[in-house]
């Protein structure tokens, strides 16, 4: 997350381009704590490199912000003066310098051997084929070049077909585990369908599965119109029960009253990246201490573009993500974007989301499944 989320200026860095940046950590029960620690320290002028949740040796989990302060300021707050740079330190600027450049020499060698047709004619055709349809570049380099010099790269059938075993063999799976009670939290931006997702996961469990599992719902969703209404009205038709709550202590003690169900389903806020309010609230509720496991799902839309994917899971993945449910996929026939930013995150699919139908458009995630949308889009190319 960047600073401009928490209300920095959103010119620091042009600013401090070419400033010695100094990292400092502060912990606090929440990243709101921590960021104002942080700001009544250095002032605005400092921007966040990360954010997570660490668990102590006490078993408490706590928020870890990084913040990023020039180091002229950071000497002057930390030891009251400002220390000239040595000749060592300037000694190791130019070294660090010259070891950039020389990165950037070797990266544009190996992009030149690359483009020059390195792989040959069939792997290179592949190879732009995978590419055309959202797979990195990044990701083909890194199987392709083991395989150079082997008859693999001759042949465009079994390279594609290996190609494709790769991707199998990378993609991860949350299997459905029903066997001990849980709370399961539904985590992601605005208009993502978390709400519907939710209806579909309660008419499975209640209704659906080999048994009836007893189901709850929760809604923590106070900021858009008529969200705990929609939740309500779903709840009403498949006689489960369902509460709204607003704060982090009512949360934890509405899951004790709930401890004699199996499966409790919790509705959350859609917000943008950089929506610090919400962002502060649902880390209060995830930190809630209850009885239970806490799973924390990323809904992510099939027909989010890959920037987007990349911004949505950078600001999410503070939350202790445990598998994204992917939905959307009635509304696209091209799923290279998504297989990318799978592979690349290698984060586990729990559940596709496949219409707005509830309880029939639903279902448990598996590599097949993605597989046979991309194949097919792979064909057509």
């Amino acid at each position: 997350m960047d600073a401009e989320g928490f209300g920095a200026d959103p010119s620091l860095d042009d600013e401090n381009k070419g400033k010695m940046m100094i990292n400092e950590t502060f912990v606090a029960s929440n990243p709101k704590n921590a960021y104002e620690q942080a700001v009544e320290k250095y002032g605005t002028d400092i921007r966040i490199v990360s954010a997570k949740q660490v668990k102590y040796s006490d078993d408490e989990l706590r928020s870890e912000v990084v913040i990023a302060v020039p180091k002229e300021l950071f000497m002057e707050r930390s030891f009251g003066t400002q220390v000239p740079k040595s000749e060592l330190e300037n000694e190791e600027e130019a070294l660090l310098g010259e070891i950039g450049e020389l990165k950037t020499q070797l990266e544009a060698m190996r992009d030149g051997l690359l483009e020059k047709g390195r792989f040959g004619d069939v792997a290179d055709d592949v190879k732009k084929l995978f590419m055309k349809k959202g797979i990195s570049e990044r990701w083909l380099d890194t199987i392709l070049i083991p395989l150079i010099g082997t008859p693999v790269m001759e042949d465009a059938q079994l390279l594609v077909s290996y190609l494709l075993e790769e991707i199998d063999e990378t993609l991860k799976v949350k299997e459905e585990e029903l066997d001990t009670s849980k709370i399961m939290m539904l985590v992601g931006p605005t208009g993502v369908g978390k709400t519907t997702t939710i209806a579909k996961l309660a008419a499975r469990y209640a209704y659906l599965l080999e048994r009836p599992y007893k189901v709850a719902l929760i809604n923590l969703d106070s900021y858009k119109v008529g969200a705990i209404e929609q939740l309500a009205h779903y709840a009403d038709i498949m006689q489960i029960e369902h509460y709204s709550i607003a704060s982090a202590d009512a949360f934890g003690k509405k899951i004790e009253e709930l401890g004699s169900h199996d499966i409790i389903l919790v509705d959350t806020a859609g917000m943008s990246p950089y929506d610090t309010q919400k962002f502060v609230k649902t880390i209060e509720f995830v930190n809630t201490k209850i009885p239970k496991k806490l799973e924390v799902a990323l809904v992510l839309a099939a027909t989010v573009k890959y920037e987007d994917m990349e911004d949505i899971y950078e600001n999410f993945s503070f939350l202790n993500l445990d598998s994204v449910i992917i939905s959307k996929f009635d509304e696209t026939k091209h799923f290279g974007t998504l297989m990318n930013f799978m592979l690349l995150y290698e984060l586990p699919m729990s559940y596709f989301s496949t219409g707005q139908e509830v309880p029939d458009d639903l279902l448990a995630a598996s590599k097949e499944y993605l597989l046979e949308q991309f194949i097919g889009d792979v064909h057509d190319g």
